[in-house]
């Protein structure tokens, strides 16, 4: 055997017993006549203990970090205890060791505070998995998904495994393709989702489905993005939304529960529509309040009242003022109003300035437009706005309604964050429902579907289809953790009619239509039952849990932010050999 027992799981009951561990060599110290060495493996650490005069001291004494060792000892109570390591009151007087192989330096220290950045760590990412950090974020993703599987299994679901070579389909984001040497010219996609398989399941009266399931999408990336990710797919069948949102609200309680033990409330819900209009966010973060208060009609009331030339340009044409309120920021300096204002203006929130007012402590109005409005009218703001003594307020305008709240919504993130008020530890959770059906593309010039085309409209929108496609609310919910978007998802159209007609108001022809979905619509006519479902991003929800900013530290092997796998070198140049049997001429393109 090379261990007896794990460097995690000795304690001061263990005293006298002969074991042997295995791991590799975390630091070494050397005290006069002794040297120490930290044993770490994927369970903890243990202290060795080599005594001068003993010939596993002197081998102790040629050993590197990270070298590779099985040792043998008796375990012996520490004089010097280490309270912040559950071995702490032990160390293994050693009398045998055997190094089971030699190691490089490491580029960068395996510590938690490491010494590498993340192109050195992703480079030697077998190197960064060592550090405990990382460790276990992977632990919290395995024991979500058993979590999961647990719940699920429990709630009578099937996991069922469906395809990677799929058929590219057009909306939403771009497909990665793979040619197929047997069917010379043709290619496979790799699923951004396993949405029309698992529809296809409900035909097929499997019920309930779900499946951990790595997804591809060849999509620009962030800090919440990877070009292949995994989520929670799941389905049920003869169901409506309240069927799905009390089943999945159940697993989100039960995941709290199992790996946080935190007690979730009942989860409130907001339309859509209430979502932009206080938030100007569809994932909007509920930690701390800060909502939008429209100003719009105040300000042109005010400046109706006024001479042409006396008015205030900025607010009198703009179709939407809004502001929000900052409790207890009145002290913000003129620098730091400033550099807000700086914020706004970058080009990835695309605002043309700010307004801003501070209530004083005597309850006076001291704005950044104090030429153009009075005090009374200042203090009209002020109560519309629900601002106190010592409260700071923080207007943008703009043609454009729901570009304006959109650039809101991140100045309001950034002043959450100068507050303190984004604690990765608190969590608020909400359901979005009611999403609009369709979303306007200026790219494609055309409406396409905001989620996927088989999401169904709610009943009572389907005439609008007709006369009114853009107003159409779809049957879609979505799950909001932190600002997150974790899942999402909808109830499906069941009958091959109403399919064929949100495929015309997406802009397919009949032809189209068939040739690319024709399986699942001839599908729909044996016989489809009312289902719907949705899918959880793993990755963002272990994310959350772990409090990281970046679902790259819960993925084993990530890629970077240009989408590179700097570790194995993909994606990379294929030989001529395998393009010709591919049929594939790219020479000319290069």
């Amino acid at each position: 055997m090379y261990r007896t027992k794990t460097c995690g799981e000795l304690r001061i009951a263990d005293v006298n017993q002969t074991v042997t561990l295995a791991g590799w060599v975390q630091r070494i110290r050397k005290m006069g006549g002794m040297t120490f060495i930290d044993l770490r493996d994927r369970y903890g650490i243990t202290q060795l203990a080599f005594n001068q005069g003993t010939t596993a001291f002197d081998k102790a004494n040629t050993l590197g970090r990270e070298y590779v060792l099985q040792v043998t000892g008796k375990v012996i109570e520490r004089q010097s205890k280490n309270a912040q390591l559950p071995t702490g009151e032990i160390e293994i007087e050693v009398s045998e060791m055997n190094v089971l192989n030699p190691a490089l330096t490491p580029p960068f220290t395996i510590e938690d505070d490491t010494d590498g950045g993340d192109d050195l760590r992703m480079k030697y990412r077998y190197l960064d998995l060592r550090r405990t950090a990382v460790r276990k974020n992977l632990e919290l993703r395995h024991k979500m998904a058993f979590e999961v599987r647990r719940y699920l299994d429990q709630q009578g679901f099937l996991e069922v495994e469906t395809p990677v070579l799929v058929n590219s389909t057009p909306e939403g984001a771009r497909d990665f393709v793979v040619p197929s040497r047997m069917n010379p010219g043709t290619f496979y996609a790799l699923p951004q989702s396993p949405q029309t398989l698992k529809q296809l399941l409900m035909v097929s009266g499997f019920d309930r489905y779900f499946q951990i399931v790595k997804c591809f999408r060849d999509e620009d990336l962030r800090a919440d993005r990877q070009p292949e990710f995994t989520q929670i797919d799941c389905e049920m069948s003869f169901v409506e939304q309240e069927d799905i949102l009390q089943m999945f609200e159940g697993m989100t309680r039960h995941l709290f529960k199992s790996i946080l033990n935190i007690d979730l409330p009942a989860l409130p819900r907001m339309t859509w529509a209430d979502a932009m209009k206080y938030y100007g966010s569809d994932k909007p973060d509920t930690r701390f309040d800060m909502r939008f208060v429209e100003l719009q009609d105040l300000f042109h009331s005010i400046e109706e009242q006024k001479a042409e030339n006396e008015r205030f340009g900025v607010f009198a044409s703009a179709a939407y003022i809004g502001g929000i309120c900052a409790k207890g920021q009145a002290v913000y300096t003129r620098k730091q109003l400033d550099a807000l204002t700086e914020f706004v203006r970058r080009p990835q929130v695309g605002a043309k300035g700010m307004v801003y007012a501070r209530v004083e402590q005597d309850g006076t109005v001291k704005s950044s437009i104090d030429k153009f409005y009075t005090q009374d009218q200042l203090q009209a703001v002020a109560r519309q706005m629900n601002a106190e003594a010592g409260d700071l307020i923080l207007i943008l305008s703009g043609d454009d309604a729901m570009k304006t709240r959109k650039q809101l919504s991140e100045l309001r993130l950034e002043m959450a964050r100068q507050m303190g008020l984004r604690d990765p530890k608190k969590f608020s959770c909400l359901w979005v429902i009611d999403f609009p059906m369709y979303e306007w593309s200026d790219e494609e010039q055309r409406l396409m579907a905001m989620h996927h085309p088989f999401t169904s409209p709610k009943p009572e929108d389907i005439p609008m289809l007709d006369t009114d496609p853009a107003s159409v609310r779809a049957n879609a919910y979505d799950m909001v953790i932190n600002g997150v978007e974790v899942g999402g998802g909808s109830i499906r159209i069941h009958d091959a009619g109403l399919q064929e007609k949100i495929f015309e108001v997406l802009g397919f022809t009949p032809e189209q239509a068939q040739q690319k979905f024709g399986f699942l619509m001839n599908a729909f006519k044996y016989g489809a039952p009312p289902h719907g479902g949705l899918a959880y991003g793993l990755d963002r929800f272990v994310s959350l849990f772990a409090g990281l900013d970046s679902i790259r530290d819960c993925i084993a092997f990530p890629k970077n932010n240009q989408g590179k796998d700097v570790m194995l070198g993909a994606p990379s140049v294929i030989d001529q050999i395998q393009l010709d049997e591919l049929k594939i001429d790219i020479r000319n393109s290069q």
